[in-house]
């Protein structure tokens, strides 16, 4: 498995790392001594030098001597009670974490102190204009690039949000010392801060005791955004336009946004029963909710700032219109409140109503504004600070709590001035009116004294303060939403979309650019603008993803209601005739009185809620599973009938256009057929032109890295997805449209995951012209994302990859004989892996004896099953849990098997020599033989047969040593191919990396194997299995990867 961060993997300093690590470990020890004893931390100590001696012993070449130290440690951990070795697996977990910290620090500390970092934006601008490329193509390149981010919740995440919090602290604090003028009391101050977060990850549950909710999930990815994604973005698009600057003599436009993100979190529900359409709707007002609670957090800082007076004359007119606006409303407010003033006396003072309204600043000049608590699947695992208030919708899972300021909480300071008291309204909105109203004249007056009344005019102010107002109404608007509440906001009351808010933003930047204050403007509200341009008012649209065989399931209900038949047997032709008849007509398919089964229902119900949201909300519509053309027309015909309903009760136009529909190609025949697929929908004259007309002549294609990896191995997947690449963006071009291609690929190799930027660069020519989805899932997305500095770099990294493949394409196989050599080797490769997989009746019991799969599902990491059936069988069983379970093992066996085979065969027909002119010159091969290689160095067969010899029974153990043998057939004929002498060796930062961690990763897959056999034996004891998911944690840090 590859390293989570091997995209930023430039070499970094030793011996600084060495100390932070030494500095953590110790305080670490420390922590130890005081919380379990002196004589066990000996004990730790005990059983870390065997490791450590051990691993010396094998890199020296004397195997013999090492293998009699690991069976001694094999034996120590045998003897260890369960709280023993409860409390080891605890403490190595740790040390492993500690490590991974100072490593991610590491990395990061190594690019600030570079003068030109390798693939950033400064750096690859300059590559391209020093070879060849125009000032002006360049900056058009990179103005017109679309690349979206699109954030999953798939289950690879095992760390809590809790302790996902307490690791970024103590990330924050490294990065703290680091400061050449700490005093020595400063940092005596620190140490103390990292023993008081070490104590407190040590005294924290590691597990999660339930599983999390899709919305809990959800809550994690807008964490992400909020914790740092928010503060990357512009310190990004600062880089880039530096360097556009600096390259061709012109800025990135204010509004320009190369990258924007995405989200399944909430809309996936493919295989998920818990991803419903209500979630899905609740996810998104949440979505909506958090983006305008960030904008009121810093317009609020904005006010703050504008202080001055001077500004243009269209600046000056507006401002004077709200102020009269202003006077009106306080009058009529005036009028209302001596109406109503014996329904509406005060009772208590708001919250703080003592302090100034006044936002407070931080040290480092950022807003203090009270931040948005998203809690965890149980409360405690929730946010950084208690919440205050919340809201719910009649579900305790989705809340929102703020806390508490001066002027704001979730549930009444950004209630509107402007709805009136009716007696006519629900007693909830009535309730509701008044509590809002209650005192609120009063005190305004005393908190805050009205614009009308401050000395001369503060105009940016004047138009903030508005812009604020209506922020808080959008915000309390959603609130009523999400509660189910009717609400009748004037329109022009509240933010619906992101050109309405950024309308007065630009106001007030080419004001203060036209009166000499550009070095204001080009600052925070330049910063809050291309928030606006990233992020919009969703924060991240959010996809929606269902499988194939539900839409066809949906259709066969609505024929025989109406006694057409059964749709799901009719054929090809039969079915394109039917959906394309019912898509050029006007009329709804779906009679408003059909009864049908609850899954059917859910799928309307969804299309009910897509229509309702649009597409201003979400992204797109994928389909996955997807075959044939009628899958893309049958989610059509179901899109276009539910706006026809919602249009018809509503008797309004749905927000925004319709989604876009994307094929999801995941299987190797659905990929050899993807091509086919895209050529027939495009023949359809009506598709083609709603593609035109809706979706601006795009075509969008999504190609899925697992399950063609789990279908028939890494290299079969990897060669068949280029090929399913090539053939769509043909199909595409033989019809003059233009096709963005949306990458499904994991975190691990085996899942399609590695380096982002190798990634890109090695797919096939023609294929990424500028535009480019991919997911990034699990615990990917917090190790990329989660520390503003590091993302800041992956972004950069996405659009200087994108730029590159774009303007210097990546080149194609130079002749015909080495696609023929692919399709030779991945041929025999494929045969291999499922000769062993899907052929091998052992291989099945095998699997399930050698890793603790079965066991993987007490994690509590996903909201969904895992697998798509109930059934034993490789076939559903998902892709995470299937490489989940090799990684822990330390065979990773999805990520090479076959590929050993295949690579044999070439090289004995005497192909050896033309294999390594492949890889010197054709981007894709070097790249898939390079992950390869990556895996192999992180594989070890010695754990993976202490399993074997431990788990396995005696009649399966030859497959075990067949399977070890396979992998040192990869790992020969890899080196012979790359020209290495050991592996990684073009990555010996990486391999010292792995080689630091052995002493712990080690004594974790020993003690897994020790408490697997126990656990067998003993299925129903709880203290067991708490032991061996800690096990489970410890190997993934130590691999810095799931599945």
């Amino acid at each position: 498995m590859t390293d989570t961060t091997d995209d930023i993997a430039e070499e970094i300093s030793f011996q600084n790392f060495d100390d932070d690590c030494r500095l953590l470990g110790n305080l670490l020890n420390d922590i130890l001594h005081r919380e379990v004893g002196t004589t066990f931390v000996d004990k730790l100590e005990r059983i870390r030098v065997l490791a450590q001696s051990a691993c010396n012993m094998r890199q020296a070449g004397i195997v013999d001597m090492a293998e009699l130290l690991e069976k001694q440690l094999a034996s120590e951990l045998s003897k260890m009670t369960l709280q023993e070795a409860f409390t080891l697996a605890r403490a190595f977990s740790h040390y492993l974490t500690m490590m991974g910290i100072a490593e991610t620090h590491h990395r990061v500390r190594k690019g600030g102190n570079m003068a030109q970092i390798s693939k950033s934006c400064d750096d690859v601008f300059n590559q391209l204009v020093q070879g060849g490329v125009s000032p002006d193509d360049l900056y058009n390149t990179v103005c017109k690039q679309e690349v979206e981010i699109v954030l999953t919740a798939h289950p690879t995440q095992i760390n809590r949000r809790t302790l996902q919090y307490k690791h970024i602290r103590i990330a924050h604090l490294l990065d703290y010392n680091d400061r050449p003028d700490l005093s020595p009391e400063d940092r005596e101050m620190l140490i103390e801060d990292l023993v008081r977060e070490i104590t407190s990850i040590w005294q924290t549950d590691e597990l999660r005791r339930q599983k999390p909710t899709p919305v809990d999930e959800a809550r994690a990815g807008l964490n992400i955004v909020e914790q740092s994604l928010w503060k990357a973005v512009p310190h990004y698009l600062r880089r880039v336009s530096n360097a556009l600057k600096k390259h061709t003599g012109k800025p990135l436009p204010l509004t320009c946004t190369p990258i924007k993100f995405g989200t399944w979190m909430g809309g996936d529900r493919d295989g998920n029963p818990n991803v419903t359409a209500k979630v899905t709707k609740a996810v998104s007002l949440l979505s909506r909710w958090m983006a305008i609670d960030l904008y009121i957090r810093e317009v609020d800082s904005l006010r703050f700032e504008l202080s001055m007076n001077r500004c243009s004359d269209r600046m000056s007119r507006l401002a004077h219109e709200i102020l009269e606006e202003a006077k009106d409303e306080n009058r009529r407010e005036s009028w209302n409140q001596s109406m109503n003033r014996s329904q509406s006396l005060p009772t208590q003072l708001p919250a703080r109503a003592h302090l100034p309204h006044l936002p407070s600043f931080a040290e480092n000049g950022e807003s203090q504004h009270p931040r948005l608590d998203i809690p965890g699947p149980d409360h405690k695992d929730g946010g950084i600070s208690p919440s205050s208030s919340a809201f719910t919708n009649g579900n305790p899972s989705i809340q929102v709590s703020v806390t508490g300021s001066a002027n704001s909480s979730a549930a009444s300071a950004a209630i509107p001035s402007s709805p009136t008291f009716n007696s006519s309204q629900p007693l909830s909105q009535r309730k509701l009116f008044t509590e809002s109203q209650t005192g609120k004249s009063t005190f305004q007056k005393l908190l805050e004294p009205q614009l009308p009344q401050l000395p001369g005019i503060a105009p940016y102010r004047v138009v903030l303060g508005n812009v604020k107002d209506k922020l808080e109404k959008s915000r309390r608007r959603l609130e009523l939403l999400l509660e189910d509440v009717a609400c009748d906001y004037d329109p022009l009351d509240y933010y619906e979309t992101a050109d309405q808010l950024l309308e007065p933003l630009l106001l007030c930047y080419e004001s203060l650019q036209s009166c000499g204050s550009g070095v204001l403007a080009d600052g925070r509200l330049a910063d809050l603008i291309r928030r606006v341009a990233t992020f919009g008012m969703v924060l991240m649209k959010l996809d929606l993803r269902q499988e194939s065989g539900r839409h066809a399931e949906t259709l066969d209900a609505i024929t025989m209601y109406l006694d057409m038949g059964t749709y799901s047997e009719w054929d090809e032709e039969k079915k394109l005739e039917f959906l394309t008849r019912e898509l050029k007509g006007k009329r709804p398919l779906v009679p408003v009185s059909i009864e049908v089964p609850a899954d059917v229902k859910e799928v309307l119900d969804t299309f009910q809620i897509a229509a309702e949201l649009g597409s201003d909300s979400l992204g797109a519509y994928v389909i996955s599973m997807a075959s044939s053309a009628s899958d893309v027309l049958a989610v059509e015909l179901l899109q276009k009938d539910a706006r026809l309903a919602a249009i018809g009760e509503s008797g309004r136009a749905c927000p925004g256009g319709t989604l876009r529909v994307v094929p999801l190609f995941e299987t190797v025949k659905d990929l050899r057929g993807a091509g086919s697929v895209i050529r027939k929908l495009l023949s359809i004259d009506w598709y083609r032109e709603h593609v035109i007309k809706n979706h601006n002549g795009h075509q969008e294609v999504m190609v899925g890295y697992s399950d063609s990896g789990k279908d028939a191995g890494r290299f079969t997947a990897a060669w068949e997805l280029y090929k399913a690449q090539e053939d769509v963006v043909a199909a595409c071009n033989d019809y003059g449209i233009k096709v963005t291609l949306f990458h499904g690929r994991g975190g691990s190799i085996g899942r399609g995951g590695g380096p982002t930027y190798l990634a890109i660069q090695s797919q096939p020519p023609g294929s990424v012209m500028g535009t480019l989805r991919s997911t990034e899932q699990g615990e990917m997305v917090e190790a990329k994302f989660g520390l503003p500095q590091i993302a800041v770099r992956q972004l950069e990294i996405y659009t200087t990859a994108v730029l590159l493949a774009t303007l210097r394409p990546p080149l194609p196989p130079r002749d015909e004989n080495w696609r023929n050599l692919m399709e030779e080797i991945s041929e025999i490769s494929c045969q291999c892996y499922r000769n062993v997989v899907y052929e091998n009746p052992e291989f099945l019991s095998y699997f399930h004896e050698a890793t603790p799969e079965a066991e993987l599902g007490f994690l509590n990491i996903g909201s969904r099953p895992a697998r798509r059936k109930n059934t034993r069988g490789i076939g559903h069983l998902r892709a995470i849990p299937w490489v989940f379970a090799w990684t822990q093992t330390r065979f990773v066996l999805p990520a090479w098997l076959g590929v050993g085979a295949g690579l044999k065969g070439a090289c004995e027909k005497g192909h050896s020599e033309e294999l390594k002119a492949m890889y010197k010159e054709w981007p894709f091969f070097q790249s898939t033989i390079d992950l390869i290689e990556m895996v192999l160095g992180k594989a070890d067969t010695t754990i993976a047969k202490y399993y074997d010899e431990a788990l396995v029974s005696q009649e399966r153990q030859e497959l075990g040593r067949e399977l070890r043998s396979e992998l040192l057939t990869a790992e020969k004929f890899v080196l012979v191919i790359s020209g290495h002498e050991k592996l990684q060796q073009n990555n010996r930062s990486l391999r010292r990396l792995v080689e630091n961690r052995l002493p712990f990763l080690n004594p974790m897959n020993l003690l897994q194997v020790e408490i697997l056999k126990r656990l067998r034996r003993d299925d129903d004891n709880l203290k067991l299995r708490d032991a061996l998911l800690i096990t489970v944690n410890g190997i993934a840090a130590g691999m810095r990867n799931t599945g």
